[in-house]
């Protein structure tokens, strides 16, 4: 059942992340006894990451970019040029066990797969950061922060939410068919949600599998390079948008009440003035939510399907009617 495998791997200041990990990438592609390339796509590091790659690392496939473009853009520059059937989406700060891929291949005998993510624990194997998430609505929010895996450690089929960005191992050619990550969530957050629910709607299923491991060393993350104010307000820009492209309906139409009195006024009132900010790129970015909402409109028309968020909800809470499942 091995299908052969392109390894993505964003890279920005991230030598010291390469050095430590790189070498658990290779050894795990090797071991699944399949054809397999590994891409770094560096995003305008200023360390020593390009001749680090150049040197020690010379059949890794190495792409730059002009200058820094954020994760979307760098995934989707490896995504182009990925030449196999399956692409696994991985961090720069994540390791893999030696067996990662060995319970992830029954998953694509599935037409109707899209990807499936393992577990993901902390860099001392201590604590589950991530696993499969429940999907739901908070208001006129769309939210996966809840955890779950099933008992049953054979299931295979448990449903995510979404596929974590930093862990993916997608079918190649429904991620290009999506065009990959939408790059209107450059420079991070809330891509790898968008792009899963995207998939979901097309009748695409997203999987998790508890046995497949690896171990994410998470104060390597870009993010915690860069001011804490313009995270939040990458955030939370990026939470308003997913909202805009991926909600319909009654919650919609009252999206703009739901920011104004639910998220703006009352973080403005306790001096997070940065939200304002955050509030004027959302509504600067307006075409670009259009533009958005049609391609998906337009894939769904392709493909037939009727499905929205809600059906993806009802899917996943009705696979669960019959699990022993824990929460986390």
């Amino acid at each position: 059942m091995q299908k052969s495998v392109s390894i993505v791997i964003p890279n920005y200041n991230g030598k010291h992340l390469l050095e430590n990990y790189l070498p658990s990438v290779l050894t795990a592609a090797e071991n699944a006894n399949t054809d397999f390339e590994v891409i770094v796509i560096d995003d305008g590091s200023k360390d020593d990451s390009i001749s680090f790659i150049q040197q020690h690392y010379p059949n890794v496939k190495l792409l730059i970019n002009d200058k820094n473009r954020g994760f979307s853009y760098t995934c989707n520059h490896g995504i182009r040029k990925a030449k196999y059937e399956l692409i696994l989406l991985l961090n720069s700060d994540v390791k893999l066990t030696t067996d990662y891929f060995e319970h992830q291949w029954k998953y694509f005998a599935k037409q109707d797969t899209f990807g499936v993510m393992g577990r993901i624990m902390s860099v001392d194997g201590k604590r589950i950061e991530d696993a499969a998430r429940l999907l739901y609505y908070s208001g006129c929010r769309i939210k996966a922060n809840k955890f779950y895996y099933s008992e049953n450690t054979t299931d295979e089929n448990v449903f995510t939410a979404y596929l974590s960005g930093a862990n993916a191992l997608v079918d190649a050619k429904k991620l290009k068919e999506l065009g990959g990550f939408d790059e209107i969530f450059s420079p991070f957050s809330s891509e790898d949600f968008d792009l899963s629910l995207r998939a979901w709607q097309l009748g695409w299923k997203c999987y998790y599998e508890h046995q497949s491991v690896c171990f994410h060393h998470v104060s390597g993350s870009t993010k915690t390079q860069i001011k804490s104010n313009f995270i939040k307000k990458i955030y939370y820009r990026n939470r308003f948008l997913l909202q805009a492209i991926q909600l319909s309906g009654l919650r919609l139409t009252l999206l703009p009440l739901h920011l104004l009195f639910a998220e703006i006024i009352p973080k403005i009132l306790t001096g997070k003035f940065w939200i304002w900010n955050a509030f004027q790129e959302y509504n600067n970015l307006n075409d670009a939510i259009s533009v958005s909402r049609n391609k998906l409109s337009s894939l769904k028309s392709k493909y037939n399907s009727s499905l929205d968020v809600t059906n993806i909800m009802q899917i996943i809470n009705q696979s669960l009617e019959e699990k022993n499942i824990k929460r986390l």
